[in-house]
């Protein structure tokens, strides 16, 4: 039974066999966006040279920087959120198990804890 829902279409796509880019995170945005920088640059270095085989090269060029420069981008971000969101959890427990407490730094600090710091 395992595998028996991977022959349905629309499931999963697999770029190259072995990139998925349904479960990857970035990795759809990448080649969409790889695909359209590389209508772009192809595009537009045959409107200015009427060089069709230079303007595949070219165009395959900006794919894979297009592709490659937003994945590093986007990974990048997402990196820095998760580290965000856990010093975000981090500081949540914190506050939770310090709330009330002596060790809460919110506490206002009493007349005699003032005289002593």
């Amino acid at each position: 039974m395992a595998g028996e829902g991977d022959s349905e279409p629309g499931k999963s796509f697999k770029l190259l066999g072995f990139l998925d880019v349904k479960n990857v995170p970035c990795a759809r945005e990448s080649v969409l966006y790889g695909s359209l920088g590389s209508l772009v640059m192809g595009l537009g270095h045959f409107l200015a040279t009427s060089r069709v085989r230079r303007s595949c090269d070219v165009a395959v060029g900006g794919f894979i920087c297009t592709m490659l420069g937003y994945w590093f981008y986007c990974r990048f971000n997402l990196a820095h959120q998760r580290i965000q969101q856990r010093m975000l959890q981090e500081g949540m427990k914190n506050r939770i198990l310090y709330e009330g407490s002596y060790l809460d730094p919110e506490k206002e600090q009493t007349g005699s804890e003032r005289s002593d710091s």
